[in-house]
């Protein structure tokens, strides 16, 4: 008997929220075989199984999978997986990346490096999914609705595993951005984060690196940009403007980082409203 295949799919153009946001969302009835890979991703990414089969294959080995798994591929793994010859999975997806993309996954029973699961919610955990992809939509307003059903859909992941105390080294991270939300306009330094902190900037490196895998530098250039990006998308701001509203002494040096971290310079990401 012939099976219908298709495939429903979703993927933001741009991604301006710093600390998470979603990449890409959909479902997909895969034909015979099809496989992705191998190749990298950029942003962590989840599919849920709900019929049918198919098999990972990660550093780590190859996996079977079948109805009720819930699979993670992580940033910059060299990964291949592939539909099962006779019969091909069907599998529900969502992609997102962040600085708290890190310290989210670590509070599920995926932290620690787990690769293939088989929730005890399934079925809620394919709801949420679903309420990802039903809010899709290119304005603001839509990123808001996926952003809020993507935070419950990890909120479904973290209530299946157990209860986790906050760790000293959350605490740290927390207290760090904190000051940075608040003075990233100001001519802050690392040294500075960490002495409001309370510890000393190599501590404050190790925190980071653990809780949210980059560094105090890279989360202070990454906040400056995002809240750059929204400058130059909702106001009429020159780009020295925004440059000295987020924290850059130097235009020249600005425009060299916003075009590092975007891929575009400030004046072009303006002119296409942020795309």
């Amino acid at each position: 008997m012939e099976q219908d295949f298709f495939k429903y799919s979703y993927k933001i153009k741009s991604q301006e929220n710093l600390s998470l946001s979603v990449y890409n969302t959909g479902y997909q009835h895969c034909e015979a075989g099809y496989t992705w890979g191998p190749a990298t991703r950029d942003h962590y990414l989840f599919h849920l199984v709900t019929e049918g089969k198919g098999r990972l294959t990660v550093p780590e080995g190859t996996f079977d999978i079948g109805p009720g798994d819930l699979f993670l591929i992580r940033p910059g793994e060299l990964v291949t997986y592939a539909a099962d010859r006779e019969n091909p999975w069907f599998y529900w997806w969502v992609g997102f990346n962040g600085t708290e993309a890190h310290r989210l996954i670590h509070s599920t029973l995926f932290a620690g490096g787990a690769r293939v699961l088989r929730p005890e919610n399934g079925e809620e955990i394919r709801r949420r999914l679903l309420d990802i992809y039903d809010a899709r939509g290119s304005t603001a307003a839509h990123e808001a609705r996926m952003l809020g059903r993507l935070y419950l859909f990890l909120g479904e992941l973290m209530a299946w595993a157990p209860a986790a105390r906050e760790t000293t080294a959350r605490q740290y991270v927390d207290k760090a951005a904190g000051f940075i939300s608040r003075n990233f306009s100001r001519d802050i330094t690392i040294a500075d984060v960490a002495d409001f902190t309370g510890i000393s900037k190599s501590h404050l490196y190790r925190v980071f690196s653990q809780e949210l895998g980059i560094s105090p530098v890279q989360f202070l250039i990454r906040y400056r940009v995002g809240e750059a990006c929204a400058m130059l998308r909702g106001s009429a701001m020159s780009v020295g403007e925004v440059a000295a509203s987020c924290g850059f002494r130097d235009p020249l040096y600005f425009s060299r980082i916003f075009r590092k971290v975007k891929g575009t310079p400030p004046r072009e990401y303006a002119k296409n409203g942020g795309e």
